[in-house]
């Protein structure tokens, strides 16, 4: 069977794409590629938080599957909004890599005194402003090629593990940040294949290639940020994992310029009830007031 796979058209993008290929491929499955450009992709000039959050590189990928241009689409997770659209259903979540940040260029411990730290996300800006108030942050936008290109202007940036090593970049300092000093973003390192929802064909045919942890994980992060109400435009994060049969979920919400940071960490073996009540936790416990919601 042929299908027809949207995608933007980075190498990261096209790399998750041909991975998904290959998981298809067995079942018989090959798949064209729809390069798709974002306004994302497109705005590199601009501040991801100001143009709206993570659909800034879903939305066009989504349209080219409603509008019957493809057949399924290939998104990293984080970049998913937590709400699916009317015509859509997220269908499949392959394996999971690590959902770790990294820096790159200098040792988090070895960063001196008023280091420069380039980086878009303010989940990232936010967690190291609160570890180290003295840091000097800017912008970074690009693909991974052009942000390890300008990595040379600053003394370190910030980028997911997962992007380094599904690229095979081998920066010659590289610091993985552990959970505990950095929550990653919701559905880090993880794979969203979304498809029509009236497409039975195609879902029973994704549904073999899902990892059934990975899907029960991400569900848990994404429940989480669904309650938020946000999208990348707030400054939260949130880790599930394991733990006994149940599922770990470490969460966190930070002030948008200031150093002020909320964490939860909770157990339980309902993924919907075990996010929604983390956010619910953080915004009742101060979080309304640090996003300067009424």
């Amino acid at each position: 069977m042929q299908l027809r796979a949207a995608t933007r058209g980075s190498a990261l993008a096209l790399w998750q794409t041909r991975y998904v290929a290959a998981l298809l491929a067995p079942l018989g499955v090959s798949l064209d590629e729809v390069v798709v450009s974002t306004t994302g992709d497109r705005r590199t000039d601009v501040p991801i938080h100001t143009m709206g959050g993570k659909g800034v590189f879903v939305k066009e990928v989504q349209a080219a599957v409603l509008d019957g241009r493809a057949d399924l689409a290939v998104h990293s997770m984080k970049d998913l909004p937590s709400v699916t659209p009317d015509g859509l259903t997220l269908a499949a979540v392959p394996p999971r890599a690590d959902p770790r940040d990294a820096l790159v260029g200098c040792r988090l411990s070895e960063l001196g005194p008023g280091a420069s730290v380039a980086t878009g996300s303010i989940r990232r800006r936010a967690q190291l402003r609160a570890l180290r108030p003295d840091l000097r942050f800017s912008e970074l936008r690009g693909n991974i090629a052009t942000r390890l290109t300008k990595a040379e202007s600053f003394d370190a940036i910030i980028m997911a593990a997962a992007a380094l090593e599904r690229l095979g970049e081998s920066p010659d300092v590289v610091d993985v940040l552990d959970i505990d000093v950095m929550v990653p973003q919701v559905g880090q390192g993880a794979l969203a294949i979304e498809a029509r929802s009236d497409g039975s064909a195609v879902l029973e045919l994704l549904a073999a290639i899902e990892d059934t942890a990975a899907r029960r994980l991400t569900d848990t992060e994404r429940a989480f940020l669904r309650e938020l109400g946000g999208d990348c435009d707030l400054p939260a994060g949130a880790h599930a994992t394991e733990l006994d049969g149940d599922i770990r979920l470490r969460s966190l919400l930070a002030a948008p310029e200031g150093p002020a940071v909320l964490r939860d960490d909770r157990t339980g073996a309902d993924p919907l009830a075990l996010g929604t009540g983390a956010a619910r936790s953080l915004l009742d416990n101060g979080g309304t007031e640090l996003l300067g919601r009424r």
